[in-house]
């Protein structure tokens, strides 16, 4: 999940302006008095300004908004009156550092200052810019102004097209049309008055007081109300992040659930960050309706079915609050009912993130399997592999890794001595049947597939005489990865080259098995991080050697992730071709809550031999 980190202003004019400068593309006037320049000109029809890097002087407008509070403090103010190009924004931010400014809302202004391009994380963290004024001094020349209308975020005004494309090339120099891009049109209200009105919540509010809602009622949503992410063309395009500019002692931020909604109007000035993109700086919040969204209990398993779960613990060690492992705990017997064999992701070893060379996840493994038992549910054990030191990803020190917990009243363990960190498991064939050399074992581990990542863990279980082989995965992240608002179109997925690459090693292993017994069963589960419609999972099942389940589900019930407002996959349950007639539920319990144990919503299978 993403980590708050202070917000960084800083007045660096790119590359690609830079440039255009050079090269003459952008008229900018050497001086500018105000009567010449209002803020739709600092604005520009582009995503960056054609004043860049030069001083304004006397701009005139309305103050409507005030950040009184951390790194960023400044101001918004916006121009009553509008001219009528629908590219250029009518407001701009006023960037103060870490002063107050000494002005209220409704303060009608002129202001000068330095005109710049602030880019969130950084201009190479490759997202969009902000416009805005540094360096500044302001006049008031008279107070309790009517604020400009807000302009209104609703279905009709949101273009179906999320962003335009330069061909994997920076959108920047393109002039904005917010007819046609919702990307353009809110690029075209930077710093502007928006409102929605009787928004849905699409994710649930996070630890630093930020939900989303979207201004789409009807397009694209899930069957528990959040905003569905089904392709790569179809990212929810009304998806806007709302913080607030109250302060939490006159109005609490509300704490919402996914299908919950702000009702009325919320309000506020349109800004851009690293940690959302386009967000709603609530000057005016609407009030939360609670929609009642409950947490998902999966059917338990009749006794002639198998039930194989996966589930990524998200960092999970001794250092863990004991509530944690009471939550997973729970879940896992009441919610999941008590499945025969899981799959858990992001085990970390037993001294957690401190990094003195412990690989070992025994105690670990022991708290959670003493929690579940606590929470009366079955004595399970547990495999695993201990990686080496610092090779694996993940939090440094914590060594995470993938592991199974199986109950042995229900299904017995075929343990084949041979696996360690480095020793790649192979296939053999012993009657007829698919056989491995070493249970549990690793598939692969020294292909460059799975540099500074997880290895895939492989194990042979028996239910009711029949073997059943498991292969527990935890691809690499989407670290780097430009977000879906970048100022580069289509933004480019550099971490899905890995993920490729390791869904072909395990694909490859799967045929191996398949190829000694090719009525073999084969589980395939994990957290892959990437899409069912993805490269990465069309190399996973190349050839037919596996099925993705998720594609079985209702098109609505396809997500068990919730990343920037967008319900998702990531976590998946993949069957080989003589697994048939399963049962399958991604089980909702935590991605769309504001009380979570994990971010990843659990899912199981159920099938019968």
């Amino acid at each position: 999940m993403p980590t708050a980190r202070p917000l960084r202003r800083t007045a660096t004019v790119g590359s690609l302006i830079a440039a255009a400068l050079a090269a003459g593309l952008l008229a900018v006037p050497q001086s500018a008095s105000a009567a010449e320049i209002r803020i739709h000109d600092i604005q520009g029809s582009t995503r960056v300004s054609p004043l860049a890097g030069q001083q304004v002087t006397d701009v005139p407008g309305v103050v409507t908004a005030v950040r009184a509070f951390g790194s960023a403090r400044g101001f918004w103010f916006q121009d009553p009156k509008a001219d009528s190009d629908p590219a250029t924004s009518e407001a701009i931010f006023v960037f103060t550092g870490k002063d107050t400014p000494a002005l209220a809302v409704g303060d009608a202004v002129t202001v000068s200052g330095a005109v710049s391009e602030y880019y969130p994380g950084g201009e190479s963290a490759g997202l969009q810019s902000v416009t805005q004024l540094s360096k500044a001094s302001w006049t008031v020349h008279s107070s309790g102004n009517a604020l400009p209308a807000a302009f209104a975020l609703r279905p009709s005004s949101i273009p179906d097209r999320y962003a335009p494309s330069a061909g994997d090339g920076s959108i920047e120099g393109l002039r904005l049309k917010p007819n046609s891009y919702a990307l353009d049109r809110y690029e075209s209200l930077e710093g502007m008055r928006v409102s929605v009105k009787d928004a849905p919540v699409v994710a649930a509010t996070n630890e630093h007081k930020e939900l989303w809602i979207t201004a789409e009622t009807h397009r694209d949503r899930t069957a528990r109300g959040g905003s569905l992410y089904s392709s790569y063309r179809a990212p929810g395009v009304g998806r806007v992040k709302v913080a607030s500019l109250i302060p939490f002692t006159q109005r609490p931020f509300p704490v919402a659930n996914v299908g919950d909604s702000l009702t009325g109007t919320t309000a506020g000035p349109l800004d851009y960050d690293n940690f959302g993109g386009y967000t709603l700086q609530a000057t005016e919040l609407g009030t939360l309706a609670d929609r009642g969204l409950t947490r998902e209990t999966t059917r338990k398993q009749k006794s002639d079915e198998l039930a194989v779960a996966t589930y990524n613990v998200e960092n999970l060690s001794p250092k863990t609050p004991q509530a944690k492992f009471d939550r997973l705990a729970a879940a896992l017997v009441n919610n999941l009912a008590s499945p025969d064999i899981v799959a858990l992701e992001e085990v970390q070893d037993d001294d957690g993130t401190t990094d003195k060379g412990v690989v070992d996840a025994g105690q670990t493994l022991k708290k959670l399997t003493d929690a579940i038992a606590a929470a009366g549910g079955p004595a399970y054990r547990w495999q695993q592999i201990n990686p080496a030191n610092g090779q694996d990803g993940g939090q440094p020190g914590g060594n995470i890794r993938t592991a199974f917990l199986y109950n042995p009243a229900r299904v017995s363990f075929t343990e084949i001595p041979g696996g360690d960190a480095t020793t790649p498991v192979t296939v053999t064939r012993e009657g007829g049947k698919a056989k491995l050399s070493a249970s549990p074992g690793r598939i692969d581990p020294a292909n460059e597939a799975w540099k500074n990542s997880r290895k895939p863990l492989v194990g042979e279980f028996s239910f009711r005489g029949n073997p059943v082989f498991v292969v527990a995965n935890h691809f690499n992240s989407k670290g780097g990865d430009q977000g879906l608002d970048s100022r580069f179109q289509p933004p480019a997925r550099t971490s899905e080259v890995q993920r490729v690459a390791q869904s072909k090693a395990v694909n490859t292993f799967v045929k191996q098995l398949l190829a000694a017994d090719k009525r073999a069963n084969v589980i395939v589960a994990g957290d892959l991080n990437d899409y069912q419609f993805s490269p990465a999972l069309k190399a996973l099942t190349s050839g037919g050697a596996l099925t993705d389940l998720v594609d079985r589900l209702p098109r609505k019930e396809r997500y068990g992730y919730v990343f920037q407002g967008n319900s998702q996959v990531l976590d998946h349950i993949l069957t080989s071709r003589h697994v048939r007639s399963v049962d399958y539920d991604i089980v909702h319990i935590n991605a769309e809550f504001a009380d979570q144990a994990s971010d990843h919503d659990p899912q199981v299978l159920r099938w019968k031999p």
